[in-house]
Order: structure tokens, then C-alpha cells, then sequence
């Protein structure tokens, strides 16, 4: 009778453990944990676990509790590619993260072929969105369009006649800096110098010595963080003026950027999708929490992948059923307001699937990041002209 009593008390426990286990669902995000890109996957992750924290003490996702588990890809293409494929080989019925494009490129075609939902969260590269894929999402804006609010300052303020475009080689900074230079080019702004180098470049002086022969009225940038703290650093050894230093989002607008590239910062104007100031539900909760926690604000990868956990949800939680066809219908019929902005995937301008979302400019003022652009939304008035390097002090 003993025993029985002991068997049946572990039985029990078996099928409480069973009973806890089924209730739970277990979200699998491949991330750069490792490798040159980790800043951002640190972001992501942080703001991944802060929306979870928060749907669970809500009740979770249909009453099952979120459980997050992060892959480290180390932002190389063929580890995504490997890491997706056996969250699916494990049933997962959605897929969203990764950071680098080219990674992203990778987990859509894999997602595509295996007809699995997948919702990109911080890719740009155009093409990713473009290809007619069923399965594939985007919640941030494209390439194309992260500048939107930089050249609207730029022909509204600035209104340039020249530019200098130097960007990394990535898919990311390629897609960036050609749509930048489509742009100029409708604009009439001639662009006297574009420049690629590749990633780990940590002497940029031959490419600046072209850019400071031109003298153009605009220096446009495309790069992570690193890269961008160092190229502005030279140009200010290197005491190469213009009328405006500008970034196309990635490495200008998280804090290591002004950390590491100090007073060679000031001034610059970047383009960001999100800012914790504005005025989105939830956006200013989320910020302060992150800061609190990490003692500085996110930036919008962070926005973004928080965001995009409540997508999840709401996907999951409208769908028929969890079959990657009623998921797939639910996110086609997503049109909410999260704390990253406005979600609602179109099809549309050559794009299937895509998220289309104001963009903003931020400017670096007495070493801290300032929302200027469009005015509507500004909480500072920017600073231009800007003084010559000889005239700062």
C-alpha cells in the first residue's frame, strides 16, 4: 500500500509537470548574441523579455504562458538558416527576429518554402519584402523609406546641392545607399563621391580624403556602430566640414554611437523609426522600464522587437487555428497601434506584406539624442547651420 501511495504521488506530479508543460508556449528567436552584431541583438533580446514578462502577467497567449528561447546566429546567414530550420522541424507556427538583413533573407526563403508565417522585425534590405512571398511580414520600414524624415529635413532646411554617400557593404547598407542615391537624384542633388568599404574597415582616411577634395554640402552614412563612431571621429581629425553629418539609422542611433565617437557626435542628425518620446501606446512605459533596467533608453530595434511580441499574440490569439494558413490570415488582417507605431501589412509600391510607418530624425544636441523631425513630432528645435570645426569648441 506503500508503494502504491509513493507511485501515486509521482504520477501525479508527472501529469502536473504534463499539465504545466502543455500550457506553455515555447517561442524559439534567433538573435546576434555573439559576433559584430551583438549591441543589437542585446537590444532585442532585452525588449523580447520585457514584452513576454508583460503578456504573461496578462494571462500569456491563449492561456499559455510565453516561454522565450533565444539562438544565437552570430549574425551569419547560414546559422540563421540552420537555426530556423529546425524551429520548424520542432512545429514552432511562427517565426519572427533576427537583426542583419542577410540573415533575415535567409530565414524568409526558409520560412517561404516550409509555408511557415514569418514576421521580420529590424531587416530592411528591400528585396526581402519583395520577392511575392506568402509567409513573410515586415513590421519596420524598408530601406527606402528610413530616410524619409532626413530628406525631408534636408530639402525643407538644409536644401544641398552635393553629397558624399559612404556606406558599409552589407545588404543592408548596399539597399541604403542606393536608395539614397535614387533619391538625390530626383531631388537634383548631385552626389560627387559614394564610397563602400567593407565591414572591420578601421581606417576610413582614404575614402575621406575623396570626400574632403569634393566638398559636399552632405555626408550620408550607412553603418553599424562601430563603424559609424569612427567615421565621424575622422572626419573631425581629419577637420572635413559640410553643411550636415547624417546617418541612415543602424550604429547612429543607439548610445554607443555618442559614447564612443564623444564630441565628434554633436550635431549629427540620424534617421531613427521610433523614439521613446513619442507618443505611441505603451511607448513611454516600455522606455522607461528598459531604462531603468539597462540605464538607457532603447533604440528601435528594441521598440521594434518588443512590439512585435504583442503581434505574436494578437496573430495567435484571432487566428482559426494555429496552422501557418489561419496564421498567416490573421497577421494579413493586423490593423492596430503598438508601442512601436501604426502595424498594418500592405501590399503595395512593388512590396508584399510590408508595414508602412512614418519615419523620424533625430539630431545628437549637447551629447544626447533629440527627436527634430518632422516638426510635428519634435521635442527639440534642431540646430543648423552648424558651426565649422574650427569654430567648436
Amino acid at each position: 500500500m506503500k508503494g502504491l501511495s509513493i507511485f501515486a504521488v509521482i504520477l501525479s506530479l508527472v501529469l502536473f509537470a504534463a499539465q504545466i508543460w502543455a500550457a506553455e508556449f515555447k517561442l524559439s528567436i534567433p538573435l546576434p548574441l555573439t559576433g559584430s552584431e551583438v549591441k543589437f541583438g542585446e537590444i532585442q533580446k532585452r525588449s523580447y523579455e520585457i514584452a513576454a514578462e508583460e503578456i504573461n502577467a496578462k494571462g500569456g497567449i491563449n492561456g499559455k504562458r510565453l516561454v522565450l528561447r533565444f539562438e544565437d546566429s552570430q549574425a551569419k546567414p547560414e546559422a540563421a538558416r540552420a537555426i530556423v530550420e529546425k524551429i520548424i522541424g520542432n512545429k514552432q507556427p511562427i517565426i519572427v527576429g533576427e537583426y542583419t538583413s542577410s540573415c533575415a533573407k535567409a530565414v524568409a526563403a526558409i520560412a517561404e518554402e516550409h509555408k511557415t508565417p514569418y514576421l521580420v522585425v529590424a531587416s530592411a534590405a528591400d528585396e526581402i519584402t519583395q520577392k511575392h512571398y506568402k509567409y513573410v511580414f515586415r513590421q519596420n520600414a524598408t530601406s527606402a523609406h528610413y530616410a524619409d524624415a532626413v530628406i525631408s529635413f534636408m530639402t525643407e532646411v538644409v536644401k544641398p546641392r552635393t553629397m558624399a554617400i559612404i556606406y558599409e557593404s552589407t545588404n543592408f547598407g548596399t539597399s541604403a545607399a542606393e536608395d539614397m542615391e535614387k533619391q538625390a537624384k530626383k531631388l537634383r542633388i548631385k552626389v560627387l563621391v559614394k564610397e563602400k568599404y567593407e565591414k572591420g574597415t578601421v581606417d576610413f582616411k582614404p575614402i575621406l580624403w575623396k570626400v574632403k577634395a569634393a566638398h559636399p554640402d552632405i555626408i550620408y552614412m550607412v553603418s553599424y556602430v562601430m563603424d559609424a563612431s569612427l567615421l565621424m571621429k575622422q572626419i573631425k581629425d581629419l577637420r572635413i566640414d559640410a553643411k550636415l553629418y547624417a546617418g541612415g539609422a543602424a550604429g547612429f542611433t543607439i548610445p554607443e554611437f555618442i559614447n564612443n565617437a564623444k564630441d565628434a557626435a554633436e550635431y549629427v542628425i540620424t534617421a531613427t523609426l521610433w523614439f521613446h518620446q513619442l507618443n505611441y501606446p505603451g511607448a513611454h512605459e516600455f522606455a522607461s522600464k528598459y531604462k531603468t533596467r539597462y540605464g538607457a533608453y532603447p533604440s528601435y530595434h528594441g521598440a521594434s522587437a518588443y512590439a512585435a511580441l504583442f503581434i505574436v499574440k494578437h496573430a495567435l490569439e484571432t487566428a482559426k487555428s494555429w496552422n501557418p494558413e489561419d496564421i498567416r490570415a490573421a497577421l494579413k488582417a493586423i490593423n492596430t497601434t503598438t508601442a512601436f507605431g501604426p502595424v498594418k501589412f500592405e501590399d503595395k509600391d512593388g512590396y508584399q506584406n510590408q508595414n508602412f510607418h512614418e519615419t523620424f530624425a533625430l539630431q545628437v544636441q549637447k551629447g544626447t539624442y533629440e527627436l527634430i523631425w518632422p516638426p510635428k513630432y519634435a521635442n527639440k528645435k534642431y540646430i543648423y547651420p552648424i558651426p565649422t570645426w574650427a569654430d567648436r569648441r
